[in-house]
């Protein structure tokens, strides 16, 4: 069934392409090739899961690193005797998580400075784009966004934004949709979902949010790619490294405060929605009636194509459905429970199945949400002023597109693990 999900997803970005006979094979063909080869390298490939495991291994002792510093702050609200006490309760989101992204942050700022993360964004995007044949600056920016936000990322080919083609503008503002950045995927990890997967996701969403990119705004301009060298530092670099870990952790407390104060309101409102909807169902014999059980009904049939059983279809489409409404991070929040047998005892919930598991880990992996619009708005259109009209435009298309390239990964990810 993932298989037909993969042919499925094509065509819906075929069908909505603004230029069908524009389409590139080789970028387009070059695209899904690598996202399904990197798929099957995490997934299946046995050497590839080794280099899987290690990887999320090093990524899990830097998040052991990071709760030494919690433990530090927040002495035995930290540790193990929440658990023990309250049990699952036990679990504090504001203690356990955000801090994590404070410190990942300001880890990814260091690797900014020395100049690691500029070797790894030119090794990477210049593979993308002989690969591929697309320019060098969307490869690039497609790199960054696999270590950091949709927001920060554009900051690699800023000084290019302003006479980009449509194409170009486009992949750019899809490679921010399709990823999620660093410092929040060990906040994911931390609510118990699978490391390894994320890790997968994150190097996907690359070639992944190009295929979809490409298919729906093909290149028809020919782009101005004749730049000698793209700089990988915003315009003030930090003086030392003690002043960009420094700046790392005010980005990263800034982000942690904005997640949390978001998960606070959108669940408090999530929960007032589904109260008005419950009363209103009862009248009509639903006393049932919920925004996650009307999700579910809308986006089932989507799951199911991807390789959801449809037993647990209405469950996963819900998910689905939050992260597209609302965000990645509140549909994480409640598919953790689903994860954990001791919480789906507690809220008298089952336990998703494996394949299941797998597949809605990859489908949640990207920040392609409505509200996501707006932050490209603030960025892009900071950064380029001329281009704001431009952004506004394409945001809707840029999440449909982004969502796409997370879909595709699901689907990938079901057929690997299938085989």
């Amino acid at each position: 069934m993932s298989f037909i999900g993969v042919v499925v997803l094509i065509l819906l970005a075929v069908l909505l392409s603004s230029n069908r006979r524009a389409i590139k094979l080789q970028t387009v063909g070059g695209a899904f090739v690598l996202q399904a080869g990197l798929g099957a390298f995490a997934l299946y490939v046995p050497w590839g899961q080794a280099t899987l495991a290690a990887i999320s291994d090093s990524v899990a002792l830097l998040q052991d690193y990071g709760n030494e510093g919690i433990s530090f702050v927040f002495g035995p609200l930290a540790g193990s005797k929440m658990s023990e006490v309250f049990g699952s309760q036990g679990f504090v989101f504001a203690i356990k998580v955000l801090p994590l992204i404070v410190f990942f942050s300001s880890f990814i700022a260091i690797l900014y400075y020395l100049g690691i993360m500029s070797v790894v964004i030119r090794v990477i995007g210049g593979g993308l784009q002989r690969v591929l044949g697309t320019s060098r600056t969307e490869s690039m920016s497609a790199t960054a966004n696999i270590f950091v936000s949709q927001s920060e990322a554009p900051i690699v080919v800023r000084p290019f934004l302003d006479g980009m083609t449509r194409s170009e503008l486009f992949a750019v503002m899809v490679g921010g949709m399709a990823s999620v950045a660093g410092s929040v995927l060990i906040g994911y990890a931390s609510l118990g979902v699978e490391l390894k997967y994320l890790i997968a996701a994150s190097f996907m969403a690359a070639p992944g949010g190009l295929l979809m990119a490409k298919l729906m705004e093909p290149q028809t301009a020919e782009p101005r790619d004749n730049f000698s060298d793209i700089e990988v530092y915003p315009d003030d670099k930090p003086a030392n490294v003690i002043d960009a870990a420094a700046l790392g952790v005010s980005n990263g407390l800034q982000l942690a405060l904005n997640v949390g104060a978001m998960l606070l309101a959108f669940i408090a409102l999530i929960a007032m929605l589904n109260g008005i909807l419950g009363w209103v169902g009862n009248w009509f014999g639903f006393a049932h009636l919920s925004l996650q059980l009307i999700l579910g009904h809308v986006f089932a049939p989507l799951a199911f194509v991807l390789g959801v059983p449809w037993s647990e279809a209405m469950t996963a489409g819900s998910f689905i459905g939050e992260k597209l409404v609302l965000n990645e991070f509140v549909a994480y929040v409640d598919f953790a429970a689903y994860l954990d047998p001791v919480q789906a005892a507690a809220k008298g919930i089952q336990v998703l199945s494996g394949p299941t598991q797998v597949i809605v880990t990859f489908a949640l992996c990207g920040f392609a949400n409505l509200s996501s619009i707006g932050i490209l708005l603030g960025s892009l259109g900071v950064m380029a002023p001329s281009r704001r009209q431009d952004i506004a435009r394409l945001g809707l298309r840029a999440v449909i597109a982004g969502t796409l390239s997370n879909l595709m990964s699901a689907a990938l990810a079901g057929v690997f693990i299938s085989l």
